[in-house]
């Protein structure tokens, strides 16, 4: 075993880490001399052909909204920055609405990041970086005044620094325990206005369950459930909804129904035998397609439907994994299974994690991860919030990306003694929070006009649901 630096000695290695990147040089945004659309074309290799123009229609809704499908784009303006040379498994998307409340295995609400699909090897800085930038962006979508903006940006930097300052003197073992619930968000809350909102949150969460869905997505009949078909977001890989290609084989053929079991037996070989116990108490009834958020749609994502003997639902999702972009731009450990690059870091970075989170390689060689589709999941109505409580949601980010952080890497020792007690970094990630949300309007601009003249095709929601209309 390695022999365990002293305190000291971390300290003085996480201040030896700004002569390689001085806390002032973390304003600078990269290398940005690139083609946005190349990249996005690129990124969207191997997607389901028919469901790459919703991917793009969602993009084109706002700069915000591109923003959150592009996470490419600033993996690559990333790479031409410096970096500390702290580095572990991070998120790789941790914009402001990747992080929500959803429930530990032992039905404990907690907020944390919560999607995970470019989780790789990279710098830490990554991390607070996009999300650093989504609240400026998403700050000016709202129509929040410059000033205001930068009082939110400020307050996840700042909140973020003073965290890892105090996990700095944590134990190994109360880090790997520290979790953010609901109850410390209530008392750490500023205004009656906040938690308010926190507590509306809680009784939301309450009642998205797996029973709250059942009889909104899917009906019985002699016995059976079955999923019903909402193209373009929800469909049935064979069936007359389906944007899969009508030469393809699915799920009415033998084949393909064998390699779909052959799939599911391997991937409950990576859960505990006691998940797989439970899972064996159940009987599956159907399985549909399902269009997911803005930057995974295309990716392959199906959603199964099991009833246990007393008539109760549980809902996993099957979700493709590819290629980090963090992988793609920063050279770390190299994943050999994508589905387990993301199960390994969920259960790193989360302080709890999904119960039957899992993986798999299915058809065609693709990489997939197993979670339950809903279990008291709830996400920010960012567009809702005024500007006090965007600064109130960002203190809540920056404490648990710092949380995350702690944990996953074990460096919260280095990462406290790189920030140093002062706002230098704070002032620095703020200024690149800014200069980013331009580049950000121009990468948009250009995406826009790309879809205006024909060289991208976007569609909206509504225009492909329209396609299935009688």
């Amino acid at each position: 075993m390695a022999q365990v630096q002293t305190i000291a000695e971390r300290q003085e290695a996480g201040k030896l880490a700004r002569m390689r990147s001085p806390r002032s040089q973390n304003a600078a945004i990269g290398n940005v001399n690139r083609d946005p659309v190349q990249l996005l074309r690129e990124n969207s290799t191997g997607r389901v052909e028919a469901l790459v123009p919703l991917r793009y229609g969602r993009m084109a809704v706002s700069p915000f909204t591109f923003y959150r499908g592009s996470a490419i784009l600033q993996a690559h303006d990333l790479a031409g920055t410096n970096n500390s040379g702290i580095t572990f498994p991070v998120c790789g998307d941790a914009h402001l609405m990747n992080f929500g409340g959803f429930a530990t295995p032992e039905r404990q609400l907690v907020f944390d990041l919560n999607d995970f699909d470019e989780v790789a090897v990279g710098p830490w800085e990554w991390d607070v970086k996009r999300l650093a930038a989504s609240f400026a962006i998403a700050g000016e979508s709202m129509g929040i005044e410059r000033g205001s903006i930068k009082d939110i940006v400020a307050t996840a930097m700042q909140e973020y620094s003073d965290r890892m300052h105090k996990y700095a003197g944590c134990s190994a073992l109360e880090l790997w325990h520290e979790i953010v619930t609901f109850e410390r968000m209530l008392e750490t809350a500023a205004t009656s206005e906040g938690r308010q909102l926190i507590n509306r949150a809680m009784e939301k969460a309450a009642g998205r369950t797996h029973e709250s869905m059942l009889g909104k997505i899917a009906s019985e009949q002699d016995g059976r459930w079955t999923i019903h078909d909402a193209p373009p977001a929800l469909f049935h890989p064979a069936g007359p909804n389906s944007l899969l290609g009508a030469n393809k084989k699915w799920a009415d053929t033998a084949e393909w129904k064998s390699k779909l079991a052959a799939a599911f037996d391997s991937y409950l070989l990576t859960l505990a035998p006691e998940r797989r116990q439970l899972i064996a108490q159940f009987d599956l009834q159907d399985t549909a397609f399902k269009v997911v958020g803005v930057g995974s749609v295309g990716t392959f994502c199906l959603v199964m439907l099991f009833i246990d003997s007393h008539g109760k639902p549980l809902f996993l999702q099957v979700k493709e994994a590819r290629q980090s972009v963090i992988a793609r731009f920063f050279e770390g450990d190299n994943a050999t299974h994508d589905g387990e690059r993301v199960v390994c870091g969920q259960r790193l970075l989360q302080a709890a994690s999904d119960s039957f989170l899992g993986w798999t390689t299915g058809p065609q060689g693709r990489t997939f991860y197993f979670r339950q589709l809903r279990d008291m999941k709830i996400s920010a109505e960012v567009e809702r919030m005024s500007s006090t409580i965007l600064q109130g949601y960002a203190r809540l980010c920056g404490w648990a990306l710092a949380r995350a952080h702690a944990k996953a890497g074990g460096k919260a020792i280095e990462i406290a003694a790189y920030l140093g007690n002062g706002g230098r970094f704070a002032d620095a990630l703020t200024q690149y929070a800014l200069d980013y949300a331009v580049q950000n309007s121009k990468d948009y601009d250009t995406f826009i006009r790309a879809c205006r003249s024909g060289q991208l095709e976007a569609r909206s929601d509504e225009d492909m649901a329209a396609d299935f209309r009688v």
